[in-house]
């Protein structure tokens, strides 16, 4: 997809496994980043920055601005202008498991034979992803060290070595270079292409209070140098040539960086082509058919490639809690290696707890497995040598290894309250993650696998953060904000869920005493969860309890629909939201009225803290991802699908990534990625944003309300494979005649869905691979709550025994039958 307006106030990613690089759509790297001031951008291979940016020129004229950026599928692409009578392209793209990103410049000369001059320049900036610029900070960021220039006849040599104050000895290094030699080479700290290398701090005089990125070349932490590489181009009449510049990098020395670089430019045609075949079988997976919504079959279909971009191995992760940037010990110990699906660009790409266990929804519904799996090994790992096995999950991991919050620690507040040191709603909700990738997959090695860590995870919450015994467990939550009681919402909701979820587990391992302890609490909670938390006052749930007593608070904040978004899986069966239907529906419609949700033209999505709310009384009027995802979750759960309803919130998720109200109907930034906060009453669109102040333009967890909604709420995909079952009973939202979805992956093999409603005929046809692994396989259809089944045909033959419940989505009609292809026509009135 391409975009051609303000391209100097939008960001872009092109990434890899091991590398990424974030520019601006007008092929030019503006500072831009806030964990550390303006550094966030230019070319990264975690843990390490390598260089600000590189720029090209030709005959002594500076290429760009570019004149129309395209998002590929594993590439960003640039349309340039004629420079020196020569007609110009860019494409960027980073190789998986290379450290290095590739910059491929095209130059056709639509004239006579003629000999162009190339130039590149780079700017080095040899920076760890941490420490960062905050105040308290030890080290911080403006230890960095300065980096060190050379000319190697070939390549530009860019080298740090040295420690920052009580950290140990680092040796960054990174080549620019392509594979041919250079007529001439220089260093020097000036070389910012066509950019003046102006330095933002905030401070300069006459600086304007909030400056847009294109205004800063560098923040004030930079201490980079820089280079310029000349080469001499043969352009025959008529004829093209692509330069590919390479920028790679290691963590381990030069010598390592070197090897790097040459891995980087072996190929590049060749690993161009494979990672667009890469990316392409990614997207082949999952391939949706909405002809009643376009917009969000289309969302779902970026948001496997935002998952992609976002996915990031590192090695000889050091883990050191730094206690918020307080301190910074000796390591208590290594992760060799770590994958993860990181949170967002630029500002979070590296590990998190609660953004991973929203974003699995998403990865299984479009056949991801593999990243997600390691992401949770990741975050075990990790917790354990941080924690000393005591079950508490980590909250952020830099991929250094450097730790922020999440430790299994306390201390007390001025007024006499616990302060806590890590989230439980992440320790709570790890177990669940764990289940629902066995259910997708089957795969029991991966289950026994995480199995001890989740019942450490669930067993430390029940020893250590119940300490009134009532079931509700005490400490943070996902909203990081100041008033609320000891006992958050979301804490509970997930923590009945994980009990259930953990049961499932030890039932299938046969760990009777786990099972009886886990499936018992669960029930007990879940029978009192209602009576407790329903604020009859405003028809919702209350945010959080006071102790002693349990005093409701109610602060509308979006955490009000966990609840209704959260899904059980009790006895076998699956159980679409906490809260009963009456209570469910009524707190779902009651979110969608302007205190809670947006209006247009800005997004319609759900905001962080409904009017009138919040610890000040003011609310939070700024729209995520996340929350609109909760709501969008919800409304499925309860069989609300309709434009009002989720599809309202679908939409808000989808519009950013293509063509919101707000910017003119552009995307918000880069075209297909979905960001972190939306155009908002209380924030505006990121492209209006200062450098510092813009949140992340790609983010991975909303996409949870876009995929999760269509592959298991509409086409009604429930895995149950780690106990050998299947159940597709879909859905269609009302106004659409159909859905369907081809290739989705379950298991071993692939299934394909296809739902639709004809009057009072619901009609389902599914292709079950017997490679899926489910010995047993259930299709039905969801009808309307208070519906009357007068016919069920499967594959041609009118069945007089079938199965029907009902449940907050409606009324679910199924029969079993085997793998295999076959097609249920429901006759309901």
């Amino acid at each position: 997809m391409s975009v051609s307006t303000r391209l100097a106030d939008r960001r872009e990613v092109s990434a890899g496994t091991r590398a990424y690089s974030i520019g601006f759509e007008d092929g030019r790297f503006y500072a831009n980043g806030w964990h550390i001031t303006g550094e966030m951008g230019g070319v990264w291979t975690p843990p390490m920055k390598m260089v600000d940016g590189v720029w090209f020129g030709l005959d002594d004229q500076w290429v760009g601005p570019a004149t129309t950026f395209t998002s590929g599928w594993g590439y960003s692409r640039y349309d340039l202008p004629d420079t020196a009578g020569l007609e110009v392209a860019r494409t960027d793209f980073v190789p998986d498991g290379v450290r290095g990103a590739l910059f491929g410049l095209t130059v056709t000369n639509p004239g006579a034979a003629r000999i162009a001059k190339l130039s590149v320049d780079a700017h080095s900036e040899l920076m760890g992803q941490y420490p960062w610029g905050f105040t308290g900070v030890m080290p911080n960021a403006s230890d960095n060290l300065p980096d060190t220039g050379a000319y190697d006849g070939k390549n530009l040599v860019f080298t740090d070595d040295g420690a920052l104050p009580g950290a140990p000895v680092h040796h960054y290094a990174a080549v620019v270079g392509t594979a041919a030699t250079p007529t001439t080479g220089q260093v020097g700290s000036q070389f910012y292409g066509a950019q003046p290398g102006h330095r933002c701090t905030g401070t300069e005089p006459g600086a304007p209070a909030d400056p847009k990125p294109s205004a800063c070349d560098d923040g004030p932490f930079g201490k980079g140098t820089g280079g310029r590489l000349t080469y001499k181009l043969d352009l025959p009449a008529g004829g093209s040539q692509t330069i590919w510049l390479a920028v790679a990098g290691s963590d381990q020395g030069l010598t390592s960086a070197r090897g790097e670089l040459a891995k980087a430019l072996a190929d590049p045609g060749a690993a161009l082509a494979a990672k667009k075949a890469s990316r392409e079988a990614l997207s082949s997976m999952t391939q949706l058919s909405l002809p009643g919504d376009p917009l969000v079959q289309d969302a779902v279909q970026w948001g496997k490639q935002n998952i992609a971009d976002l996915t990031q191995t590192a090695t000889d992760l050091q883990i050191r809690w730094t206690n918020q940037g307080k301190q910074f010990p000796a390591p208590s110990g290594t992760v060799a290696k770590a994958t993860w699906i990181g949170a967002g660009f630029p500002d979070y790409p590296w590990i998190f707890g609660t953004d991973a266990e929203y974003t699995a929804f998403a990865s299984v519904s479009v056949g991801q497995f593999e990243a997600i799996k390691d992401h949770l090994r990741a975050l075990r790992d990790v917790s354990d040598i941080l924690n000393n096995r005591s079950g508490v999950v980590t909250h952020e991991v830099v991929s250094d290894g450097s730790i922020w919050f999440g430790q299994d620690s306390r201390s007390t507040n001025p007024d006499g309250s616990t302060a806590y040191n890590f989230n439980t709603d992440e320790t709570v909700k790890f177990p669940s993650t764990v289940a629902l990738l066995w259910r997708w997959t089957g795969d029991d090695r991966f289950r026994d696998e995480m199995y001890d860590f989740s019942v450490r995870n669930l067993r430390y919450v029940t020893r250590s953060l119940d300490v009134d015994g009532d079931g509700w467990p005490e400490g943070l939550g996902n909203v990081e904000r100041t008033g609320m009681g000891t006992e958050k919402l979301d804490n509970t909701v997930y923590y009945i869920r994980g009990l259930y979820d953990l049961a499932d587990m030890a039932k299938a391992r046969h760990d009777g005493a786990t099972f009886a302890w886990a499936n018992n609490l669960a029930r007990q909670i879940r029978d009192r969860f209602d009576g407790t938390w329903w604020y009859a006052a405003a028809s919702q749930y209350a945010d959080s309890l006071m102790d002693p007593g349990d005093v409701q608070s109610f602060q509308k904040h979006w955490i009000g629909q966990t609840p209704m978004e959260a899904e059980l899986q009790v006895n076998g069966r699956t159980v679409p939201g906490l809260a009963p239907f009456a209570h469910g529906s009524t707190a779902l419609a009651g979110r969608e009225d302007p205190c809670y949700s947006g209006t247009a033209p800005l997004s319609t999505g759900l905001f962080h803290t409904g009017c009138g709310g919040g610890a000040n009384g003011l609310g939070e009027k700024v729209i995520f991802g996340l929350t609109t995802s909760i709501q969008s979750i919800g409304e499925g759960n309860y069989g609300r699908l309709g434009a009002g309803q989720q599809q309202r919130y679908t939409h808000a998720l989808a519009d950013p990534m293509f063509a919101e109200p707000a910017t003119g109907g552009t995307p918000d930034e880069q075209p297909g990625a979905m960001p972190e906060i939306f155009p908002s009453p209380d924030q505006g669109a990121n492209i209006d944003r200062c450098w510092t102040c813009r949140s992340m333009f790609m983010q991975a967890w909303g996409n949870y309300g876009t995929a999760w909604a269509v592959v298991h709420q509409w086409l009604g995909i429930q895995p149950d494979l780690g106990n050998g079952q299947l159940v597709v009973v879909p859905q269609v939202p009302a106004g659409q005649p159909s859905a369907s979805g081809r290739h989705i992956r379950l298991g071993g093999g692939f299934a394909d869905v296809a739902a639709s409603v004809v009057g009072s005929r619901y009609t389902t046809s599914v292709a079950v691979d017997r490679a899926v692994g489910a010995d047993k396989v259930w299709i039905g259809h969801t009808v309307p709550r208070g519906s009357t089944v007068t016919r069920v045909v499967l594959d041609g033959r009118v069945l007089t025994d079938w199965t029907s419940r009902t449940t907050n989505r409606g009324l679910e009609v199924t029969v079993p039958t085997k793998a295999g292809a076959h097609t249920l026509v429901v006759t309901a009135s």
